[in-house]
């Protein structure tokens, strides 16, 4: 099954996180087939980035956000 999940950047108690596409039995940072934006909790307000197209592709091929990337897509205007 394939999802689209947060992959962690960054280093010790500085997360910045990728959201990518990945085989749900690939390791959280391991391998993964596509990145469609990214994730930085630490700004004020946090950024968040979203190449639309390619997550909406993604989604249209049966792709499975898990909940913490749904709410970004929905923050970020991709999911109504």
């Amino acid at each position: 099954m394939v999802k689209i999940r947060l992959k962690r950047m960054g280093a010790k108690k500085t997360p910045f996180y990728r959201i990518v596409v990945a085989d749900s039995r690939y390791p959280r940072d391991g391998r993964f087939i596509d990145q469609i934006g990214t994730y930085n909790p630490l700004t004020e307000p946090s950024t968040i980035n979203v190449d639309n197209e390619k997550a909406l592709k993604w989604l249209g091929q049966g792709a499975q956000p898990t909940d913490t990337v749904k709410e970004l897509l929905k923050v970020s205007g991709v999911i109504k």
